[in-house]
């Protein structure tokens, strides 16, 4: 699998009611579990004082992680998406010892 680096900001629509808020973001926490499980969800973080996300996720390609992965979030029709294909780095030190 091929990996990403998504960044996302979810704004909730103005007027949206705080229990489809909270059902959502119920709904989002079980998701994300199922998505690490698979092996597409890899690592999440939030910077310090922002309401946005940053991840690294993993699919075939973009098409699927836009469509089967991202797609399926609960909160994805509030969310703001910039998707960053990466590839390994020589110099990268999680990948010492490697030989191929």
């Amino acid at each position: 699998m091929r990996e990403f680096l998504v960044e996302i900001t979810t704004t909730v629509p103005e007027g949206t009611a705080e229990e489809e808020v909270a059902r959502r973001r119920a709904a989002e926490a079980v998701r994300a579990r199922e998505l690490a499980g698979s092996g597409h969800l890899a690592r999440l973080w939030r910077p310090v004082g922002e309401l946005r996300s940053i991840g690294v996720w993993r699919a075939e390609d973009e098409t699927e992680l836009r469509e089967k992965v991202l797609g399926t979030l609960p909160l994805r029709p509030w969310m703001t998406l910039t998707v960053t294909p990466l590839e390994s780095h020589p110099n990268d030190p999680g990948s010492a010892g490697d030989t191929g």
